[in-house]
């Protein structure tokens, strides 16, 4: 089996779909922390920092994967 470059997503698509979800996951982290989530997890205080350092370190650990080429 040969190894073609035609089939598939093209890496410009990738790297793009990339850098949103990127975006998307610091940007949510970011709004758990600011308290824009307040409705959804209400009293519980702990809720808002756990999830908002979960999103927030995951999106960081994509940025180093896709800058780095490890999600090529």
């Amino acid at each position: 089996m040969s190894n073609n470059d035609n089939t598939g997503t093209p890496k410009a698509m990738r790297n793009i779909f990339g850098i949103i979800m990127i975006v998307i996951y610091i940007g949510v982290g970011v709004l758990f922390f600011t308290g824009f989530f307040q409705p959804i997890y209400g009293s519980w205080e702990w809720v808002r920092w756990v999830a908002g350092s979960i999103f927030t370190i995951y999106g960081i650990w994509r940025a180093y994967r896709q800058f780095t080429g490890i999600d090529a």
